[in-house]
């Protein structure tokens, strides 16, 4: 279901409209925690993760994951015109060693890469990982990571990057305020082509889910999380996003954040400048199915690299 469950974020909704942030709660840049150092705590809440997008509690990461039901392809990340609540507070893990991840398989039939499943259990380089490094064309790409409070998604972008999962891949997806009332960059899907043209762009992944971590942090400048559409809960795969503006902290909590760039945020303000890529003519491609508006200027991951 990684196609399908983490397609193009705001396909094809556009933004009822754009929610100011002011008077809003802090943002994640405001979360620095001195416990994590700089850049590792920037995504944690005051008392660790959230609660899932549906109200439920959720437990520390790597909980075994609810039955949700299979969602077709939608829209994913999208602006709302109101104030979101204020997420709930459940228990941080506090010994990454005893975290158990749950992979499953995705059967929804969707173009897959697939690679194998993560462990369960963080090895100690994943527990001690800070940092993940996206090399492209136009430079590399830093994230300080949250692990602490994403371990699972931490776990599931260190084992795709051994195996070299993303090797050659291309960013397939740009959104800008001008046109969607967002600034994202979404990077992930093997399969796409990013030419603004291929119909499937944003339905490939890597086979298999895994549920939602560290919800409640806002989606500020710098932050990454992960794509996925916004009535489909705990279906994360392999696609990501960048944050590139402030505009996104309008968007509903319901997506895992788990690190914040930290170096070459400029070549992802380079790329949103280029402008978006869509199909001849000006047809609008996108639809429940997949497609997507992409970068024209062409963003090639060469390597990632989690350490």
């Amino acid at each position: 279901m990684e196609g399908i469950a983490v397609t193009d974020t705001d396909r094809q909704k556009q933004p009822a409209s754009r929610v100011s942030t002011t008077g809003r709660t802090t943002t994640l840049r405001g979360r620095l925690g001195s416990t994590l150092g700089a850049g590792l705590g920037v995504l944690a809440l005051v008392g660790g993760l959230a609660a899932c997008s549906d109200g439920s509690a959720k437990e520390a990461a790597g909980a075994t994951p609810s039955a949700s039901a299979s969602a077709g392809p939608s829209t994913g990340p999208s602006a709302v015109p109101s104030e979101l609540p204020a997420a709930t507070p459940s228990a941080k893990p506090t010994d990454l060693r005893q975290v158990s991840c749950e992979y499953r398989k995705d059967d929804t039939g969707s173009p897959a890469k697939f690679v194998g499943f993560p462990p369960k259990k963080l090895n100690r380089a994943v527990i001690k990982a800070s940092k993940m490094m996206i090399k492209t064309n136009l430079g590399n790409i830093v994230i300080d990571l949250a692990t602490g409070d994403a371990p699972c998604t931490v776990n599931s972008f260190a084992f795709l990057a051994k195996k070299n999962f993303f090797d050659n891949t291309v960013c397939h997806r740009l959104t800008t305020v001008e046109t969607n009332g967002l600034g994202l960059l979404q990077c992930g899907d093997p399969q796409a082509k990013g030419d603004g043209e291929n119909p499937t762009d944003g339905t490939g992944g890597p086979g298999y889910l895994f549920d939602d971590e560290n919800l409640g942090p806002q989606y500020s400048r710098g932050v990454v999380f992960m794509a996925q559409p916004g009535d489909a809960s705990n279906s994360n795969g392999s696609q990501f996003v960048i944050s590139y503006t402030d505009e996104n902290a309008q968007l509903p909590q319901s997506y895992t954040p788990f690190g914040i760039v930290s170096k070459g945020l400029d070549i992802v303000d380079k790329i949103a400048k280029g402008g978006v890529n869509t199909a001849k003519d000006g047809v609008d491609i996108t639809s429940d199915d997949g497609g997507s508006n992409a970068p024209k200027i062409k963003v090639r991951i060469k390597d990632v690299v989690v350490s």
